[in-house]
């Protein structure tokens, strides 16, 4: 990627390393004789979808707008999982939904007589009460989580019109957090399997990372598949889509020094446009940068909102930086565009492909009538 040909800021996806992604991703489907679909709350930048549609038919959405954006640009309906439905905007969900996964009885029992007159698959996302994942933010099955039904809320039978269940407790994670996951959920809801078409295994399954267990997670599958021969599985992972598929490539455009600590501001902002780095928090990887080495060039990062807190670090270069030059956060495509926002008025980041024919092509630029637009 020859990063002097991209307009600064901007988001690249590589559409060699995406295309891998998918053939990996295609081939657990066909191996392991599950539905794999598209997460849109990791990855929704949908000019890449007519590459996606090469590989994978279906995506899963989280709300209105994303079960739109699955019906017109996937070209196929959504797998809908919402927290909390409206009225509002239950029936046009519908209408733009194959599957759709109630949070609580309450919702399902409310809103579930709407789906009738539609094609609609009606399932319970339920909440086993186990997770490895660490970080409380990312926890769905934390102590009091709001999300899913807890097994002694459904009893021996689940509502008539179930068709499936739904979990979801990983976050970035292995197949053998799978493993431990599925053994409690089959310990504390395997009695409803009988009664349902299909399990949704959530997202989280990140098998595009170098290192995760493919032959165990297919071999996990097919052995779960043998047991529960009436069950469809389903899963719905977000960043092993687009993991280490681009960048995010940004300038430096000041440098200030701060009792010994020097700050490359930079033209893109952690809290707007990495957002998870501080949530999480990660320290992201910069191209040609280490961690602090002593004796080099250090420096923190410094973003181009107003907050405070908006910066991370420190990395060591082999140069001193100057005014001008590039700075390449890697792997910046998962839950970043998605969670991008425009807290300042600052300018959000271009969004541009690398084609597999070596050339970069701009998407999206943004300007003052997409922050204006925002507002009233």
């Amino acid at each position: 990627m020859d990063y002097s040909k991209i307009p600064s800021p901007c988001f690249v996806l590589n559409e060699m390393a995406f295309r891998r992604n998918l053939e990996l991703i295609r081939s657990v489907k066909e191996r392991a004789g599950v539905e794999i679909i598209l997460a849109f709350k990791a990855f929704a930048m949908w000019s890449a979808f007519p590459i996606v549609r090469e590989y994978i038919t279906y995506s899963t959405a989280s709300s209105l707008a994303e079960a739109r954006l699955a019906f017109e640009e996937m070209g196929s309906p959504a797998h809908t999982y919402g927290p909390a439905y409206t009225d509002r905007e239950f029936p046009e969900i519908v209408k733009l939904s194959s599957h759709i996964t109630f949070n609580s009885l309450t919702q399902f029992e409310r809103l579930y007589p709407q789906t009738q007159f539609y094609n609609v698959s009606c399932g319970l996302r339920i909440n086993p009460e186990f997770s490895d994942v660490e970080t409380d933010l990312y926890n769905p099955c934390a102590p009091g989580s709001r999300l899913g039904i807890v097994a002694n809320l459904l009893g021996d039978t689940l509502p008539e019109g179930v068709e499936g269940l739904h979990f979801h407790t990983l976050c970035e994670s292995s197949s053998y957090d799978l493993e431990k996951t599925l053994a409690v959920v089959e310990e504390k809801f395997g009695k409803f399997f009988h009664q349902i078409k299909w399990l949704n295994m959530g997202g989280g399954h990140l098998m595009t990372k170098a290192g995760y267990d493919i032959e165990h997670l297919i071999s996990l599958l097919q052995n779960f598949k043998i047991r529960y021969p009436n069950l469809k599985i389903i899963l719905e992972p977000g960043s092993a889509f687009a993991w280490q598929t681009g960048v995010l490539l940004s300038s430096v455009v000041d440098i200030v020094e701060n009792n010994g600590i020097k700050t490359a501001m930079l033209d893109v902002s952690f809290s707007n446009h990495m957002p998870d780095c501080l949530e999480m928090p990660y320290k992201p990887t910069i191209i040609g940068a280490t961690d602090v080495i002593t004796g080099k060039p250090t420096y923190r990062m410094g973003g181009n909102s107003c907050l405070s807190g908006d910066f991370y670090g420190s990395w060591s270069f082999d140069a001193e930086l100057k005014i001008g030059d590039r700075i390449v956060f890697d792997d910046m495509i998962h839950y970043t565009m998605v969670k991008t926002n425009m807290f300042n008025g600052v300018s959000h980041p271009s969004i541009g492909i690398w084609s597999m024919e070596n050339e970069f092509r701009l998407v999206r630029e943004f300007g003052y009538e997409d922050y204006k637009n925002r507002m009233s």
